[in-house]
C-alpha cells in the first residue's frame, strides 16, 4: 500500500489544470501506444471526454478544434495521432500576439468623446439637404447632453452650435438652421424625445436669432 502512493512532487505537471490529473494520465498512456489504429482510438475517445467536460463550448464556433489542440498540448506535443485539423506545434504556443491598436488622439473637448467626433467627420462631407440638417441636429444634441453630463449647469445652444463648427474645421455651420436644440431638462432625463421648436429667423427685430 505505502509503495502506490504518490506524491505531488513526484508527479508530472498539470498542463492544463482544469482538465484534472486523470485525463493527463490518459493522455500520457495515449503517447506510449505504439499501435497506430489503437493510439487513434484512445485519442477520439479522450476528445468526447474533454467535450462532456465542456458542454458550454459545444455552442462555441471551432469547439472541436480548440479540443484537438488542448489535447496535443497536454501531451506536450508528443502525441502522434491523425487529427482533423493542423498540428499545433511549441513555437505557434510561444508566439505572443500582436499589440493592439488604441487610438491616441487627444479631442480638444474630452466630454464628447470619439464617437462623436468620427459622427462629425462623417457628417461634414454629406452633401447640403434635410437629411444633413436632421443628421447634423442630431449630434448637436447628442454633444449637448454630454456636455450637460460633464458639467450640469445649463448650457447655450450657442456654444454647442461653435463647438459643432470647430470639431468640422469650419465645414458644419448651423448659422442657417432654424431649429433649436432639445430642452436641458429632457436631456438629462433621457427619457423624452427630441423635441425641435422653431425660431424666428433673423429680421433684424428684437429677438431674432443669426449665428456666425
Amino acid at each position: 500500500m505505502t509503495n502506490a502512493l504518490e506524491y505531488n512532487s513526484e508527479r508530472s505537471k498539470l498542463i492544463i489544470p482544469e482538465y484534472g490529473r486523470h485525463l493527463q494520465k490518459m493522455v500520457e498512456h495515449t503517447v506510449e501506444i505504439e499501435d497506430d489504429q489503437e493510439r487513434n482510438k484512445v485519442a477520439n475517445s479522450i476528445i468526447a471526454v474533454m467535450g462532456n467536460m465542456n458542454p458550454h463550448l459545444r455552442d462555441v464556433p471551432d469547439f472541436q478544434h480548440k479540443l484537438w489542440d488542448q489535447l496535443f498540448i497536454i501531451s506536450d506535443f508528443k502525441l502522434n495521432v491523425d487529427s482533423p485539423f493542423p498540428k499545433p506545434t511549441r513555437e505557434m504556443l510561444a508566439e505572443r500576439p500582436e499589440m493592439l491598436e488604441y487610438p491616441e488622439n487627444n479631442p480638444k473637448y474630452r466630454f464628447y468623446g470619439n464617437n462623436i467626433k468620427r459622427m462629425i467627420d462623417a457628417a461634414k462631407d454629406y452633401e447640403e439637404g434635410d437629411f444633413k440638417e436632421a443628421l447634423v441636429l442630431t449630434i448637436a444634441n447628442h454633444m449637448k447632453k454630454s456636455y450637460l453630463n460633464w458639467n450640469r449647469d445649463s448650457v447655450d445652444d450657442e456654444v454647442i452650435f461653435n463647438h459643432l463648427k470647430e470639431l468640422s474645421n469650419g465645414k458644419i455651420n448651423v448659422k442657417n438652421i432654424d431649429e433649436d436644440l432639445s430642452q436641458a431638462s429632457d436631456l438629462i432625463k433621457g427619457g423624452g424625445k427630441k423635441k425641435y421648436t422653431k425660431s424666428k429667423k433673423h429680421t433684424g427685430r428684437k429677438g431674432g436669432r443669426k449665428r456666425h
